[in-house]
């Protein structure tokens, strides 16, 4: 919680956390020392601007012309097996590549480029396409955090990789351009831009209090409880304090580890029950597959301890008041700082007063149709 705000020159004191929820004022991101701009009393303007009305047709357990599903041919030649769980290959079509010549950087002056390798899979979550991870039991699950974690283990073994970076798009409107339950690996030589920004911020704060940042961060959060939206004996889903999108969340683990190779088999069976109940909650709070970029930040992959490091997920979806209206991050929000209107304790109460029951479930059950069917 802030302490103090300055206004007009003044100290004005924020002990009644109202003042938050009607008028604007910045929060500071302790994991990038990055800042952001509220702005509550905004949700009051009415919206007249784009609508983005999600598609809802039910879609087949099998689509004979996905090129995710078991069997069928791949829009790069490749053909699936008939897989049964999990599945993963390497991209047909990806960013990064293990094997590029070898050259010196390019440096003249103002302008610098290095060549970068890297290795892109693919990591299909099913075989079944009409599932998302709302709608799969955590059991299920499962096998797709154990194929997170051999891949990270396999990939950042490689001497070239630096850094392991997997996540999910979900939804057409976050750019994915197949409705098969999948995400992707995207391994690099050196260490991203945000994770950087976290890397650094972790390093300073462990060297300050000899305490890693998001151990002390999900203390605070617990005490506290008006930014928690769910959690279970192994980990903890937050609306971060500084969080940029809506209804963002950050997934952290109550024992603090940096890597996917520390989970044990509890913390495991935790993540896969903390994911299903974030985004059935996401699909819960409009009725609708809920889109968003989702990722984790496991410390770098080289040889170093890195006790600062806590692993933890990012949840960034863009659905502000329906399923039809998003946020964008335009104008102020790209030449100046990002910008939200509804505060983080209102995002988290909204999310944690949700069932997780699934909505089409509790539908189906009732024999009634859910508002965004068909």
């Amino acid at each position: 919680m802030l302490k103090s705000v300055a206004a007009g020159g003044a100290t004005m004191s924020v002990s009644d956390l109202n003042l938050f929820n009607e008028y604007p004022h910045r929060r500071r991101n302790a994991l990038t020392g990055e800042w952001v701009l509220v702005s509550p009393h905004r949700t009051k303007r009415p919206w007249q601007g784009q609508r983005d009305r999600p598609a809802q047709a039910a879609l087949a357990a099998y689509d004979p012309g996905c090129y995710l599903c078991p069997g069928n041919e791949r829009a790069g030649g490749g053909r699936n097996p008939n897989y049964a769980s999990t599945y993963v290959f390497d991209n047909d079509f990806p960013a990064l590549m293990p094997e590029i010549p070898d050259s010196a950087p390019r440096e003249d002056g103002l302008l610098e480029a290095h060549l970068e390798k890297g290795l892109c899979r693919v990591v299909c979550f099913s075989p079944r396409h009409d599932l998302t991870l709302a709608r799969m039991a955590s059991a299920d699950i499962r096998p797709v955090v154990d194929a997170w974690i051999a891949q990270d283990a396999e990939i950042s073994a490689r001497p070239e990789i630096g850094y392991v970076q997997i996540f999910e798009n979900r939804g057409a409107m976050m750019g994915c351009s197949n409705a098969h339950p999948h995400g992707q690996i995207w391994s690099t030589e050196h260490v991203p831009e945000e994770p950087a920004k976290e890397l650094r911020a972790q390093a300073a704060h462990f060297e300050r209090t000899a305490r890693p940042l998001l151990d002390e961060y999900l203390e605070h959060e617990l005490a506290a409880g008006e930014r928690v939206v769910c959690t279970n004996e192994t980990f903890v889903a937050v609306a971060p304090f500084w969080a940029v999108w809506p209804f963002e969340t950050l997934i952290l683990p109550r024992r603090p580890f940096a890597r996917w190779g520390q989970m044990n088999e509890a913390e495991r069976d935790g993540l896969s029950a903390i994911l299903h109940s974030v985004t059935v909650r996401y699909d819960n709070l409009f009725e609708t597959s809920f889109p968003y970029s989702m990722g984790f930040h496991p410390a770098p992959a080289d040889e170093q301890e890195h006790p600062e490091w806590v692993f933890h997920a990012h949840f960034f979806p863009p659905l502000l008041r329906s399923a039809e209206v998003r946020k964008f991050m335009v104008g102020f929000e790209m030449l100046g700082t990002p910008q939200r209107d509804i505060t983080p304790e209102q995002a988290a109460a909204r999310l944690r007063d949700l069932p997780e029951t699934h909505y089409a479930s509790a539908a189906s059950a009732a024999g009634t149709p859910s508002r965004n069917d068909g």
